[in-house]
């Protein structure tokens, strides 16, 4: 035996970036195996003996997906492995979600040999490109081709340290096929992993503070924006403190995770993916504004407040701004601002609340009943009722809802607890949804296993990569997936609708393209192909619920349950409205 391999010193280049993705903590590595990093993967299984753990999947975008519902979950990334060029175009879709979302993950690419001399004929050829990393560069924190084998342990060093960086986002290192099999001649200087970790974000600027406080002091009527904040269960304690010593009413996105108890009596109209009326209301009345790294900000305010100037006072508080490019517009609409912090919020919030150390002001409504509405045991299910169904069935159990229709508000589903629900994908990218609610149930098996995962999904939506399932039958990973079939991409029969109704075409053909049928398909049995347990298509609101209970005891079992609902079209009336009026993709 060799005496290196004896003694565990690593020989390849690929050992050495094995022991650097070890060294990072990633406890995971989701991936589809490439030829272009065997060497890599050799050295994961072999070298460092499967540690971080290798996830296998079926479609690179599923690998990413479950990488970023992972850190929806944990704040914290998990590795991917992409093969070359192909398996990089596969996965960019997911790698623009988690962007947009505002995620870490670190994104492990390879190319054939960059030498052409030590290419295999053909299919190196077609596995290299120049400058892979170009692919992605406009949606990823930072990118990298090391061209040594110590200089691929430090880029994947610091890849992780840029991803978990606030902003936080993917950070994308792409190793060279020829570097991963490449003999070590001598052993590489010992490295301490720590020093090249992520830093911390800086505290909020004392002046800025008390400037924002006197302002906050001088204030009639104070609404807080919660939108991009952490899963950290102090800090959601400190939100409510500081919004009750405020007596400021509070708005929260249904596209964001969850920020604030969706039963606090400051919590005005119901959280969605547009304001409702009395969100509108409130934002109209304020005369100071704290945003707390709110989505589009500014497109918020134009389209409540109009184009004019804005009369109340604005405080932000968000990093954001180092995330926005020029390719990608998914900063929003420019914002003004009296105070702006580059911090992150939740450390602005813990500063403010040190400055007002004075009794709670007055809460501006009473708490919301929280009593979920009659079900027609015999009727076609709706959005609305099976939301309804599933909050009665599951009662008391914590659950966390991974992904819900678009249609769903707070009121659908009210939460309670910082993991209460996830929010949406970032980037409006269908077909990601299967694959987060892989990965954030592995988070949860692994971090939080008294919470049910729930992922709540459109039959586009799954269809388009129920693949990822399968990974999660196959690692016993507990999860609930309810598959809202209604046959169609709905979300487009709206917009065709209002396309037609304007041009005076025939409305009766917005369906064209759109629906799923002749033949329909059968997502139960796709399900059941990848392990899953089912229970048939659920006609009725009594049959889905009946098979809650059937499926609970799969989930707790470790395993994963679908079901599917077959459902009316048909979204809630405010989002009807802001489809119709192009104020939604």
């Amino acid at each position: 035996m060799d005496k290196k391999l004896e003694t565990g010193a690593p020989m390849w280049g690929s050992d050495v970036m094995a022991q650097a993705l070890k060294d990072l903590d990633l406890r995971y590595v989701a991936l589809n195996p490439g030829a272009s990093f065997r060497g890599l993967h050799d050295s994961l299984v072999n070298y460092t003996d499967n540690d971080p753990q290798l996830l296998l999947c079926v479609h690179e975008e599923a690998a990413v997906a479950i990488a970023h519902g992972y850190a929806k979950v944990t704040g914290k990334p998990m590795g991917v492995a992409l093969h070359s060029n192909v398996g990089l175009m596969h996965g960019s879709m997911g790698i623009y979600n988690a962007w947009c979302d505002r995620v870490p993950m670190v994104v492990v690419g390879a190319t054939g040999p960059v030498d052409a001399s030590e290419r295999r004929p053909w299919i190196d050829w077609i596995h290299t490109s120049q400058d892979q990393g170009a692919l992605i560069r406009e949606f990823v924190k930072w990118d990298d081709q090391p061209g040594g084998i110590a200089a691929a342990r430090l880029s994947l060093f610091e890849a992780s340290a840029r991803a978990q960086t606030a902003p936080r986002g993917p950070a994308y290192v792409n190793l060279d096929a020829a570097l991963q099999e490449q003999r070590l001649e001598k052993p590489l200087p010992e490295i301490e992993p720590a020093r090249y970790a992520a830093p911390r974000s800086p505290a909020p600027d004392a002046g800025l503070v008390a400037k924002t406080a006197a302002m906050l002091e001088k204030a009639a009527s104070v609404v807080v924006m919660v939108g991009r904040v952490s899963r950290d269960r102090e800090d959601w304690d400190r939100r409510i403190a500081l919004v009750e010593r405020l007596g400021a009413r509070v708005l929260t996105d249904f596209k964001a995770a969850a920020a604030f108890p969706s039963d606090h009596p400051a919590v005005a109209g119901k959280a969605g993916y547009f304001l409702d009326v009395e969100a509108k209301q409130a934002l109209k009345e304020a005369d100071l504004i704290l945003n707390l790294d709110w989505m589009d900000f500014g497109g918020t305010l134009r389209s409540v407040l109009g184009d004019g100037p804005v009369g109340a006072r604005l405080v932000t508080a968000s990093l954001d701004v180092h995330n926005h490019r020029g390719w990608v517009k998914d900063g929003g609409a420019p914002a003004p601002s009296d105070v702006l912090f580059l911090n992150e919020p939740d450390s602005v919030v813990g500063a403010l609340l040190d400055r007002h150390e004075n009794s709670p002001r007055s809460t501006a409504k009473p708490a919301p009943s929280a009593a979920g509405q009659p079900v027609d045991a015999l009727a076609t299910p709706t959005p609305q009722t099976i939301a309804a169904v599933l909050r009665q069935e599951l009662g008391d159990q914590p659950s966390c809802l991974i992904r819900a229709p678009l249609s769903w508000t707070g009121a659908d589903w009210p939460v309670s607890h910082p993991l209460g629900s996830l929010g949406y994908d970032g980037g409006g990218g269908i077909g990601s949804g299967p694959g987060m609610a892989v990965g954030a149930a592995l988070a949860l098996r692994d971090t939080h296993p008294e919470i049910l995962p729930l992922a709540v999904l459109g039959d586009g939506d799954f269809l388009m990569n129920a693949s990822a399932i399968w990974t999660a039958v196959n690692q016993s990973i507990p999860l609930l997936i309810v598959v809202v079939n209604n046959h169609s991409f709905y979300n487009d029969e709206v917009h065709q609708e209002s396309v037609a109704r304007q041009r005076g075409r025939p409305v009766e053909n917005k369906t064209v393209g759109i629906v799923m049928n002749g033949p329909e398909i059968d997502i139960s049995t796709v399900a059941e192909g990848f392990g899953a347990h089912t229970l048939g298509r659920l006609n009725s609101n009594g049959a889905f619920r009946r098979a809650i209970g059937e499926a609970l005891v799969t989930v707790r079992a470790g395993g994963v349950a679908v079901l599917e609902v077959e459902a009316e079209k048909g979204y809630a009336p405010s989002m009807n409205k802001a489809l119709r009026s192009g104020a939604a993709e």
